[in-house]
């Protein structure tokens, strides 16, 4: 029987090879555009900016950490190349081989979150654009089994704000995550308080107009050679039409037209539907600090 194609595996590839192209490093996380023209070219000073604002937030060190979700291993080379241990977690073979790859210093994890079996205890775990992947009842509950006394957890997230009420009502709309009331009332009954937090989210939003702006690049180009064909090669375009049929159902090719060539992803729309947090937690002083 023939193997099934790993499509997110070849995405996500293809894609790290371009970001890599484009800034020379392998970051999937957001940019801190604050004070920087929103260009390709300053894509890499923008990921760099998120990263520092990240940081500092890290407590005092050095510190054992637990890098949750940790993409292609960028974020853990930087917390080893300022002195910290760090273990990641990340569910993807490929991106688990781009950790090792990128971080060797680092213990990768090829598994979830929720059937990690290490014990720790860690000083921090660290979700940085992994939370919202994570069911809110397994997240903090697993965390505060994996932490050293005085251990804190940092998150920097998108969180679905009370605007949006799904798909079905607005469409696929950028950003992502658990809705942020719905967090908070996760964090009140869990072992941890919110110790610092910071709102970004109009400082990280731009990282969508480039990202739309790069889709209706590629648009343009697919337009423009379509229309040529047509014209050209009508029987040819027929054909090819044809042939595209036959991978991606109707409203699959309408999703990535609209993908290529709309302006619906904005940073207008993230904003709304969005807020981009980064929280620190600590343990809750009193009886709520064991549980």
């Amino acid at each position: 029987m023939a193997k099934k194609i790993d499509t997110r595996a070849v995405g996500l590839d293809v894609g790290l090879a371009f970001i890599r192209w484009l800034s020379g490093a392998e970051n999937l996380h957001y940019g801190l555009w604050t004070g920087l023209e929103v260009t390709a070219g300053n894509l890499r000073a923008a990921q760099d900016a998120y990263t520092i604002k990240l940081f500092g937030y890290l407590p005092q060190g050095p510190l054992r950490i637990l890098d949750i979700g940790g993409g292609a291993g960028e974020t853990a080379k930087k917390l080893l190349a300022l002195g910290h241990s760090v273990e990641i977690v990340v569910p993807s073979a490929f991106l688990a081989a781009r950790c090792r790859a990128n971080a060797p210093g680092a213990v990768v994890h090829e598994c979830r979150l929720e059937d990690y079996a290490g014990s720790g205890p860690f000083d921090l775990c660290l979700f940085s654009e992994s939370f919202q992947y994570i069911p809110l009842a397994d997240s903090l509950p697993k965390c505060a089994g994996l932490l050293a006394p005085g251990g804190q957890v940092l998150i920097a997230d998108c969180f679905r704000t009370e605007a949006y009420s799904g798909r079905e009502s607005h469409g696929a709309q950028p950003g992502g995550g658990h809705s942020v009331n719905r967090f908070r009332k996760s964090v009140a009954a869990s072992p941890f308080e919110i110790a610092a937090e910071e709102d970004i989210t109009d400082a990280v939003a731009p990282s969508i107009d480039l990202e739309q702006q790069f889709f209706n690049v590629l648009g343009h180009g697919v337009t423009r050679v379509s229309d040529e064909i047509r014209g050209k090669r009508p029987l040819a375009h027929w054909a090819l039409a044809r042939l595209v049929g036959l991978f991606l159902s109707a409203k699959r090719r309408e999703n990535l037209m609209q993908r290529l060539t709309g302006s619906s992803r904005s940073s207008a729309a993230f904003r709304t539907y969005n807020r981009y947090q980064i929280v620190r937690l600590q343990r809750k002083v009193g009886p709520a600090s064991t549980t």
